[in-house]
């Protein structure tokens, strides 16, 4: 009788359960090695995610551009080539955006009067005009700005994330996704899937009702101890499967969450306890109007589990693709500005007074831009090959424009940063090298950003 044998057969299979804690600590460990590998100490501890779905237009929020005012209504010049947009509408005159636009901060960074509340914090803000992508609908925009790819299974930025510093506070999710609209998110939970990695790695998605987490209370009559013994029923009886399927990581996992489930009742009701926090605070993020309440108990939640050591912590804005102005633009982003704008804003300040913007990097974008053509006359196509991201916090510079887009706002041409670029950079603020965090896959070994992907340098002070 082996080790593992003699551990499964031992105590009924109990000790199986406290081996299975080990190994995943082992794997954890595992992670951290790789860490140690990048040759570079981490600028954040932990990383916010702004995700906005839909496609926000760059070239009305943080890239004006004269051109499009001055061609308004001509057609694409023949210089650009032929530009597939996901309607077909290869011969939409362009569109000139109606903002108002103003420089701010001591940088005098551009910003549209959509934001005006983000405009508050340029110095704080390095904003990226040069992104670009592949993925030119919704469904493999948002898989790409995941997971890299626009293709299904693997694994999502937060997941690598997890594998790769393992959890700080082994009472709450390392990796925790936030929905404005639960259950509507473009791919649904894929977006946070670990794939080919142990399940356990996958993000936790908590709701924006109060509470967050559902079934966090005890039921009336079920004591600690009774919970307790009830747990380690079902997990035996997971572990007897287990080992009959050792492939099927799910398994291991569903053990691992109904230990976490049971830590997480005496420590998660008091970090997304928002009773605690003053009015002035709730104010802040936009929590006293009804059309910022919902992004703004995000934002908040976001802060109060960082304060807490979470790594990765997703928030999507505009789940379903709200954000998706193929028509009407004005009316689209006026909305959706309003509702995202001050409590991303009261994010990046509230972070900042409590001395954790430094530790923390915050990222804003969607999974493309729109294009200089119109749709339906209103509006923006998809865009995925020159759009505007930003970050803040965990050691960028604030107060700068990297990159830059064509007269028109269509492609990025100067220090263009690919998905996966980005990728490597947020894993490099974390201390991750891209290229060095592995997981052997099939006998394979596999990369964050599939063996490409530059950090920006430019970006961090």
């Amino acid at each position: 009788m082996d080790r593992r044998e003699m551990l499964i057969n031992s105590g009924a299979g109990f000790a199986a359960i406290a081996m299975a804690g080990l190994l995943d600590g082992e794997l954890q460990a595992e992670g951290t090695h790789h860490l140690q590998l990048a040759q570079h100490a981490p600028k954040a501890k932990s990383a916010i995610f702004l995700f906005m779905e839909g496609g926000p237009s760059q070239m009305d929020l943080f890239d004006p551009k004269p051109k499009l005012r001055e061609m308004a209504g001509q057609q694409l010049p023949e210089s650009y080539g032929d530009i597939i947009t996901p309607m077909g509408e290869y011969d939409a005159p362009l569109l000139a955006d109606k903002r108002k636009w103003k420089q701010h901060g001591e940088s005098g960074a551009w910003v549209s009067n959509w934001l005006p509340h983000i405009a508050t914090c340029v110095d704080d803000i390095s904003i990226i005009r040069s992104c670009w992508g592949n993925g030119l609908n919704h469904s493999n925009g948002v898989c790409q700005m995941n997971t890299c790819d626009i293709r299904a299974g693997r694994p999502s930025l937060g997941s690598w994330v997890s594998y790769g510093l393992g959890s700080v506070n082994g009472n709450l999710p390392g990796f925790v996704v936030l929905e404005d609209n639960p259950g509507r998110v473009i791919n649904g939970p894929r977006n946070w899937s670990a794939g080919f990695m142990p399940a356990t790695y996958q993000g936790t998605a908590l709701q924006s009702t109060d509470p967050p987490i559902e079934y966090l209370k005890r039921l009336d009559g079920m004591t600690a101890k009774r919970q307790r013994r009830l747990i380690s029923m079902l997990n035996r009886i997971n572990q007897d499967q287990v080992d009959a399927h050792p492939d099927l990581s799910e398994l291991d996992a569903r053990i691992q969450s109904y230990e976490l489930a049971y830590r997480m009742q005496s420590t998660a009701p008091e970090a997304v306890d928002l009773s605690q926090e003053s009015e002035s605070t709730k104010a802040l993020y936009g929590m006293d109007q009804k059309e910022t309440e919902t992004f703004g108990r995000n934002c908040l939640l976001a802060r109060r589990l960082v304060e807490r050591d979470v790594r990765f912590i997703q928030l999507y804005h505009g789940s379903g693709s709200k954000w998706d102005a193929h028509s009407n633009i004005e009316s689209n982003h006026t909305t959706n500005c309003l509702a995202s704008d001050k409590p991303v804003a009261g994010l990046i300040k509230d972070l900042k007074q409590r001395g954790l913007l430094d530790d923390t990097l915050v990222i804003w974008g969607g999974e493309f831009g729109r294009t200089p053509m119109s749709e339906k006359g209103t509006g923006r196509a998809h865009n995925p090959y020159g759009f505007t991201m930003w970050m803040a916090g965990g050691g960028v510079k604030g107060g700068q424009v990297i990159g830059t887009t064509d007269e028109l706002g269509l492609h990025a041409i100067e220090d263009r940063l690919h998905i996966k670029d980005i990728h490597a950079t947020i894993l490099y603020a974390l201390g991750v090298d891209n290229m060095t965090l592995e997981y052997l896959h099939q006998g394979r070994p596999e990369r964050p950003t599939l063996n490409e992907g530059t950090p920006c340098l430019k970006l961090f002070a």
